[in-house]
């Protein structure tokens, strides 16, 4: 009997997850009015608002939850963003995982390296600085910037190096504190503006 109740709760549990999926139709009708900073398929034409397009589902889906975890807050728990906050307070979950699904469904348009930095920057993207502790970003992030979707570290290639170097210098500073375990702080805190503005290039360019 006790197998079977188990049997009975693990479909249920199933039966949820698969339920639990976004819609990428659903989230383009829901997507017109991001489009105004991110683009209308998620190439942003602003360099301080991010790409959407091609980032993984899972990681667009946790901004948007603490994004509203902020709002409802006051800025103390989650994500913290005068603008999104307020974009995030009435999606409800099936709208960020629409949402998620649309964009991560489109096709990042790329960006460039400039050539003065590609040397520098991948000697630090992929090797990092044993002697500043600095953790290789190819560790977490891939050969080509990609992420790992199902750990939940995003796709930073390709993006736009003002939008990078501004988080990363926020991850430094701590207003920026939703990273998983601190990892992205404890990098950051290393890295000098010189470090941050060689690798939010270097990044842009990486596919």
């Amino acid at each position: 009997m006790k197998k079977l109740g188990l049997l009975i709760c693990l479909s249920l549990t199933l039966s949820g997850f698969a339920l639990a999926q976004g819609d990428a139709e659903a989230g383009k009708a829901k997507a017109g009015m991001c489009g105004a900073c991110h683009g209308a398929d998620g190439n942003s034409a602003i360099p301080l608002n991010p790409k959407l397009a091609g980032q993984h589902e899972k990681y667009l889906v946790k901004q948007l939850q603490e994004f509203k975890q902020a709002a409802q807050s006051g800025g103390k728990e989650g994500r913290n963003n005068a603008v999104m906050n307020g974009m995030a307070m009435p999606l409800t979950e099936q709208d960020m995982l629409d949402l998620a699904a649309y964009y991560s469904s489109q096709e990042q348009k790329p960006g460039e390296t400039p050539e003065d930095v590609v040397a520098v920057g991948a000697r630090l993207y992929r090797g990092g600085d044993a002697e500043r502790k600095i953790t290789a970003c190819i560790a977490c992030h891939g050969p080509r910037g990609n992420g790992m979707g199902q750990a939940g570290f995003p796709d930073i290639s390709g993006q736009h190096p003002e939008y990078t170097a501004a988080q990363l210098k926020m991850f430094r500073d701590g207003s920026r504190h939703n990273d998983m375990n601190g990892m992205m702080r404890d990098i950051a805190t290393k890295l000098t503006d010189e470090d941050i503005d060689v690798l939010a290039k270097y990044l842009s360019g990486l596919y």
